[in-house]
């Protein structure tokens, strides 16, 4: 049986050492002397004693927490990049606490002033975009380090995101080499990414002398790409059919709706000659490679955007380093499957 320790000062006497000593270890094991380090892992593992973490911080001016804000979890962009970002932190030391906004500009509003109340050292924040309440950020960054990762708002917070113009710019490319000139299938412009791949898919097809063609209802805010891709599809092929054999997707969730939408009007989707239709995306969603056929798109670098984030937010909370970029653009890689 464990021993019982209801209190630090309980374990502490325990350990036989003092209780700002063990204060210091729980903040940072490294603080604190290897023999006595080695003391306090003996000890614990012979007991139940487990730190108020929570309370100890309410005492800080700042904790070793920092706040997370992402537009939605269920999304698996985000929840990989939430998971990266998460283990980071671990090994730095950090907690991280995730809040998401589910798209709502309110919400994204509460997870600000709810990571401010919990005390955060900094945070990592993937804003809503054309929703976010621009003021109430940008008084988050006057207050605590803040870097923004995915998509950004206008002013000098550090970015870490991908390279739009390189990336649809080189699937733009290969679609032209292998087959027919995409039409490039939009969605509603929710943040900084829709109209930057729009502009480098116009400038794209520019460059290479064809006609840029653009399909897809961007009126209705929405972050359900996947239903807008099928409805809207189903709708386009009812009506006598597309201005193109090769449709570019502005993510992959889009493309997903896109694809089954063709497979219920008995379209056959792929790269062969038999096939009806190519569909291409952006992102390299987790699930791109499952689909039906295997999704061909361009994969964001989510270790490099995770890892970049993280070591920008840790070079701010370090006053001394002064190494800060404040834009950080990643290129994406070309992943050809069937689809396209």
């Amino acid at each position: 049986m464990p021993m019982t320790h209801k209190t630090m000062e309980d374990f502490a006497r325990s350990c036989g050492v003092s209780r700002p000593t063990l204060s210091k270890y729980f903040d940072d094991p490294t603080s604190v002397k290897p023999a006595t380090r080695q003391r306090i892992e003996v000890a614990l593992r012979s007991s139940d004693y487990q730190p108020n973490l929570f309370a100890r911080n309410l005492n800080r001016k700042r904790t070793r927490s920092i706040g997370i804000v992402v537009p939605t979890v269920a999304d698996p962009f985000y929840s990989e990049m939430v998971s990266r970002i998460e283990l980071r932190l671990r090994d730095e030391g950090y907690w991280p606490i995730v809040i998401s906004s589910h798209g709502s500009r309110e919400l994204e509003v509460e997870a600000t002033r709810t990571i401010l109340s919990l005390k955060v050292s900094g945070a990592l924040i993937a804003p809503l975009g054309l929703r976010s309440d621009h003021r109430t950020l940008e008084k988050l960054t006057q207050t605590i380090p803040i870097v923004y990762f995915d998509t950004y708002l206008e002013g000098d917070t550090p970015f870490v995101g991908n390279n739009n113009s390189q990336s649809v710019s080189t699937i733009v490319d290969y679609l032209c080499r292998s087959g027919d000139a995409p039409v490039y299938f939009d969605i509603p412009h929710v943040n900084h990414n829709s109209r930057e791949r729009l502009d480098s898919y116009v400038g794209a097809m520019q460059r290479l002398g064809h006609e840029p063609a653009i399909i897809g209802n961007t009126d209705d805010y929405t972050w359900d790409f996947e239903r807008i891709g099928y409805e809207q599809m189903e709708a386009m092929l009812a009506r006598g059919g597309l201005p193109g054999r090769t449709i570019l997707c502005a993510n992959d969730r889009l493309a997903f709706g896109v694809m089954a939408a063709a497979y219920s009007q008995g379209r056959k989707v792929g790269r062969r000659g038999d096939c009806d239709l190519r569909v291409a995306a952006h992102d390299d969603h987790p699930l791109s490679r499952y689909t039906c056929p295997a999704l061909t798109t361009m994969a964001q670098d989510f270790a490099s955007m995770a890892g970049r984030s993280v070591e920008t937010l840790l070079a701010l909370l370090d006053e001394d380093d002064a190494t800060v970029s404040p834009k950080v653009s990643l290129d994406a890689t070309l992943v050809m499957r069937q689809s396209a």
